[in-house]
């Protein structure tokens, strides 16, 4: 896809972040949307369904990780890549931008060329919807819709945020197959993308917190598996 046809929207309340990150991107020739807060952020998301969402976490009306939450159950953006802006630590900014459903995230303050390699790197991750129906994967404790992007147990419906149900669909398509962390990096945030050595470990307890804490195996040393029983 040409860079022209990516929508890029950008939640910020600093104007001056807007206007200095949005000129390198345009520079680029992405098409970019921008608003002052979550709230608006997320009126412009329902409307022109943007490609890739970078949001600040400390904003009024609505804070970025909140934002990031009503993003992710917005019809059509399953398959956005949302990025967090942060001056925070990482102990809080990046645990709870994963567990709000993130991609990745990016420290102030920003240098241009670093941030548009990142943002390209991302963008090469991004998936095209399905065209047509993928089928499910039936499992012994549960059923994974890969159209619907949620897992089905119980006759309970659990909609996952797109990079855990990526490393769900990776460990339970080959059962008790040992993952390493390269493995599950590599498959699943790709080379090009870099984030934090909890990354993983973060997306798995999610994961077990929502489907149940026997079904992905911890390798000490190693990585994950999902074990078949």
């Amino acid at each position: 896809m040409e860079t022209e046809n990516y929508k890029i929207l950008l939640v910020d309340d600093e104007k001056d972040i807007l206007e200095f990150l949005s000129y390198n991107l345009r520079k680029e020739g992405y098409q970019v949307f921008t608003a002052r807060n979550g709230k608006d952020g997320l009126e412009i998301a329902r409307k022109e369904m943007p490609h890739l969402i970078i949001l600040d976490i400390m904003m009024p009306k609505m804070d970025g990780i909140e934002t990031c939450y009503q993003m992710k159950s917005i019809p059509g953006l399953n398959n956005a890549i949302i990025v967090f802006l942060t001056a925070r630590g990482e102990d809080y900014s990046q645990i709870a931008g994963f567990d709000a459903g993130a991609d990745d995230y990016i420290k102030k303050p920003i240098v241009p060329k670093v941030f548009v390699s990142r943002i390209k790197a991302l963008l090469r991750r991004y998936k095209e919807p399905q065209a047509e129906p993928a089928d499910d994967l039936v499992l012994k404790d549960f059923t994974i819709s890969r159209e619907k992007y949620m897992v089905i147990k119980d006759s309970r419906e659990i909609v996952l945020p797109k990079k855990e149900f990526e490393l769900l669909i990776l460990l339970a398509s080959k059962p008790d197959k040992v993952f390493t962390r390269e493995d599950i990096f590599t498959n699943v945030w790709g080379n090009d993308v870099i984030v934090g050595d909890r990354t993983i470990d973060v997306h798995i307890r999610k994961i077990r917190e929502k489907i149940g804490l026997e079904t992905i195996k911890t390798i000490k040393g190693v990585g994950y598996k999902y074990e078949s029983r």
